[in-house]
């Protein structure tokens, strides 16, 4: 039986099962992660998602860039220490996964102009990370435009194939995904359900979370390009370049508050033009595809985990905008934490989702 199956799950598969029956709904990197955790620990779980095997999440577009608190330097308070907690178990998370892409090449920060230098000086200093000239930034990464000014080196960033990622943990729950949407939550029959169903997580809530539009790019070249992932600034534009090792280059993103799910000429020509003018040598890739996905954003950007009302018969575990792919060790691990126990371990504190009420 596949992962992708419609049949309901047998609570002995794996063994015998004496835990709480739990309900995740959702089936994108989040809900899996939590599931799987649940499993592990003894749960009898079922993963309820509407499309087993498909590619409808954020999950699907996103580049698999794991910057610890790097990149939420001023944002939410408290979000740089949940994400750097996230960051210290994804060793282990993906050993635990197989080959998913699990890279620990670093981080090149870069600024092509001089009011691209300007711009990112303050975070810079923030990361307390030495600042770089365009030739030593070169000598790491021979294929920077020799435009490049300056620029920072991030040897703690790692990255991951969220695509593979999300594939090994529908293998880890084969027989425990059911092809089911859920539309209010007295559908699943379970002693807890755990919501986690990104933007639809509204929904089902009503919870403030809203879709951010990105806008993706996939270029494919001979391998070795680039050995470090590049995230830069040209002439305003941000953009973020993720090697893989087959030749694949990601290259992202857009951030739009907007819902649809057109990929536009604007979106493709701002992300192509900061990507050529960073690295020249993009220009012989070949576009393999174009994508467009809706990260899950709550007010203040950070996301929702914790119980949803007194009832403690639904937590919720969504709004993580565009750290899911970071945070989907640490949420698996104190969702599950507070699923098994009732309690809410104090990194949780903050993320209440009753705290918009």
């Amino acid at each position: 039986m596949t992962a992708g199956s419609a049949a309901a799950p047998d609570p002995l598969a794996g063994g015998a099962r004496s835990g709480p029956r739990v309900a995740v709904v959702g089936g994108g990197i989040i809900g899996l992660a939590v599931a799987a955790e649940l499993l592990d620990r003894g749960a009898d779980v079922t993963v309820y998602d509407p499309a087993p095997g498909g590619t409808d999440g954020a999950w699907h577009v996103a580049a698999g860039m794991l910057a610890g608190g790097r990149e939420s330097a001023f944002e939410y308070p408290h979000l740089a220490r949940l994400l750097e907690a996230s960051h210290e178990l994804w060793p282990s998370f993906a050993a635990g996964l197989g080959d998913v892409g699990f890279d620990e090449a670093g981080t090149l920060s870069v600024a092509l102009t001089a009011d691209d230098v300007a711009d990112r000086a303050r975070e810079w200093k923030h990361q307390k990370l030495a600042r770089l000239s365009g030739s030593q930034l070169r000598d790491l990464e021979p294929a920077l435009s020799p435009r490049v000014r300056a620029g920072v080196f991030a040897p703690a960033d790692v990255q991951v194939d969220p695509r593979k990622v999300v594939a090994a943990l529908r293998s880890s729950l084969t027989g425990r995904i059911v092809e089911r949407r859920v539309t209010d939550m007295s559908g699943p029959d379970a002693d807890v359900t755990v919501v986690a169903a990104g933007c639809g997580t509204a929904a089902l809530t009503g919870l403030p979370i809203r879709p951010v539009k990105g806008q993706v790019l996939r270029l494919r070249g001979e391998p070795g390009l680039l050995r470090h992932v590049i995230e830069g600034a040209a002439d305003g534009r941000h953009v973020y370049l993720v090697p893989r090792a087959d030749g694949e280059v990601v290259v992202g993103a857009t951030q739009e508050e907007r819902a649809d799910r057109q990929l536009t000429a604007g979106g493709v020509h701002d992300l192509l033009r900061a990507a050529l003018d960073l690295v020249p040598g993009l220009a012989e890739h070949e576009i393999t595809e174009g994508t467009v996905g809706h990260r899950p954003g709550s007010p203040d950007n950070a996301p929702l985990l914790g119980f949803l009302d007194d009832s403690r018969r639904t937590v919720v575990a969504a709004g993580h905008h565009r750290n899911g792919i970071l945070l989907a060790p640490i949420t698996a691990r104190l969702i599950a934490d507070l699923v098994l126990t009732g309690s809410a371990d104090p990194l949780l504190e903050a993320f209440a989702p009753g705290r918009f009420g």
